[in-house]
């Protein structure tokens, strides 16, 4: 399928599936005259890299871990498997340090404005 029917069947933008190719996330096939051509197991495996990068996981990590997750075969898969799960806990738990700096700092303005509005009376 054309990059306009792939990206309706993955809810993806043509733009977003240029940048996965890009990326080396994907690889579609070509038509004759240059076009790309997407089959289905392309479309799945861009459903995978969507859903990795709505849960907030670095393209660097994806790209690492796609291999194992998409192509099928369990060959070296606990390898992967484990540096991968390795990676993403590392990541969640800067993503957690991040948000413990964010709730501090949101905690010292509602501080602030509760004592602004105290003082406005």
């Amino acid at each position: 399928m054309k990059i306009g029917e792939a990206s309706r069947a993955s809810g993806v933008s043509a733009r977003s599936l240029r940048h996965y190719e890009d990326e080396g996330l994907i690889v579609p096939g070509r038509f004759s005259n240059g076009f790309r051509d997407y089959c289905q197991s392309t479309i799945d495996r861009v459903l995978v890299i969507r859903s990795l990068l709505e849960s907030g996981l670095p393209v660097r990590l994806i790209r690492e871990a796609l291999p194992g997750l998409t192509d099928g075969s369990d060959a070296g898969t606990d390898v992967v498997g484990a540096e991968f799960l390795h990676e993403v806990q590392n990541h969640r738990d800067r993503l957690a340090a991040r948000i413990a700096v964010l709730s501090d700092q949101q905690a010292a303005l509602d501080a602030y404005l509760r004592e602004a509005r105290r003082t406005d009376l």
